[in-house]
């Protein structure tokens, strides 16, 4: 499926070669949307507030243990059509910042990483 793309820095859009709004087909388009879903704070969508990932309740200023993060990671990348499996790996903690990486397998069978 398509989707509209961002730029990976900003998490914007951006135009393409010939000025028009970008456009991700998949592969990509399925590791952005992932990648969207688990970026999403629960309650933010406003459409269904049951979706996102408590980042305020349950680890932002927390220290919840790496299992539970990865564990809502993976349940964020799930929500998303066409992915049917997921398995996040953590690669640092530095101050504040996590690092890391979600893998997704389509329904297709093909295999994605999520930025």
């Amino acid at each position: 499926m398509d989707t509209l793309a961002l730029d990976r820095t900003t998490w914007d859009l951006f135009l393409d070669a010939r000025g028009d709004i970008a456009v991700a087909s998949n592969p990509y388009s399925l590791a952005q949307d992932a990648a969207s879903a688990i970026r999403l704070f629960s309650g933010e969508l406003y459409y269904d507030t049951t979706q996102g990932v408590p980042y305020f309740g349950q680890i932002l200023g927390q220290m919840p243990p790496l299992e539970f993060m990865k564990a809502q990671f993976v349940g964020a990348a799930l929500t998303t059509p066409e992915i049917t499996a997921a398995r996040c790996f953590i690669s640092g903690i530095n101050g504040r910042t996590l690092t890391g990486q979600v893998q997704t397998v389509s329904a297709a069978g093909v295999a994605v990483a999520t930025f």
